[in-house]
């Protein structure tokens, strides 16, 4: 090989930070939980309450956070249009979103911000008196890979804290804003977390190890999540939503075999709190509903149920 390049032939991963991948997981052979009511899919609602926490010229990060509806970026100057994007979620989008659970009748997990709690108190007031699951989404809306391993440690506790005194209940999963090398071990070392849903890599919970224990991992999706509003080559209307939804949530249900899985949909108030794709969103949960085969479900509650039947390995 004198002359080449070695990296064109590696075939194995080499030592690096962080988890370790993980190519194969089930295989062929899933795990078959039974989901409650004999359901053939789990489908998990995700509300990503960040607004008031992104970085923002008001909060001294001297930039304008990115995600929102406007297609051009303002650098160096605060950017009032995208401060309102953000404020109409807060003030409109996640209330809209609220009726249309409560008509429903069907519970949910926020991702929820500590600081985006800290301050609209009646959106924390709200989700804890419907049951809804407050699982961590971090302190502020902050990227952990952008963290020193004591700023994370110190940004998990000041989340956990905060969660618990603006909901009343300590959170027991956790999902930051693109995570850390470091950020599984530190869930692990702060203690008290059921699971967390960092990784986009399997349609049900798994088991990996931390520090030679059990840790619980149940999996998000970026493919039903109404952030691909805004980004491009996404949804160019609430119909694509709805399309999506509906065929991810028919192929789950007859997928070649006889494992339930679980669904998640990733919704956040500025986007799908906006009338039209609001309605997208009642439609799906309307279809899903009449199918008769369908469990909406907390994701503590996916975790729970996984955990009562698959019990975590033993790790020597």
């Amino acid at each position: 090989m004198t002359g080449m390049n070695k990296q064109f032939f590696v075939r194995d991963d080499g030592a690096v930070a962080g988890p370790a991948r993980d190519l194969v997981g089930y295989g062929e052979h899933p795990p078959v939980v039974e989901w409650p009511g004999g359901a053939r899919v789990a489908v998990q609602i995700v509300v990503n309450y960040e607004e008031g926490s992104e970085k923002s010229f008001p909060m001294g990060d001297e930039v304008n956070d990115g995600l929102h509806e406007i297609p051009f970026h303002l650098d160096g100057v605060r950017d009032l249009c995208v401060e309102s994007v953000y404020e109409y979620g807060s003030r409109a989008g996640v209330w809209r979103l609220f009726r249309i659970f409560d008509r429903a009748g069907v519970p949910v997990t926020f991702f929820a911000a500590a600081v985006a709690l800290e301050r609209n108190p009646a959106v924390a007031a709200k989700l804890a008196d419907r049951g809804d699951e407050a699982a961590s989404h971090g302190f502020r809306w902050s990227n952990h890979f952008e963290m020193t391993r004591e700023e994370e440690r110190e940004a998990i506790r000041l989340a956990v804290r905060s969660i618990e005194q603006t909901t009343g209940a300590r959170p027991v999963g956790w999902y930051c804003r693109e995570m850390s090398v470091n950020t599984r071990e530190l869930l692990v070392e702060e203690g008290g977390f059921l699971y967390d849903s960092e990784c986009y890599n399997d349609d049900l919970p798994y088991w990996t190890e931390v520090f030679k224990k059990p840790h619980l991992v149940v999996p998000y999706s970026l493919v039903v999540n109404d952030a691909r509003y805004v980004l491009a080559q996404g949804y160019g209307s609430p119909e694509h939503f709805f399309e999506y939804a509906k065929a991810t949530l028919d192929r789950l249900r007859d997928d070649g075999d006889d494992v339930p899985r679980m669904m998640s949909v990733g919704l956040h108030p500025r986007f799908s709190g906006q009338p039209p794709r609001a309605d997208a969103l009642a439609r799906f949960i309307d279809y899903a509903q009449g199918l008769g085969d369908v469990w909406f479900a907390r994701r503590d509650e996916i975790a729970q149920t996984f955990v009562g039947q698959v019990p975590a390995p033993k790790i020597a």
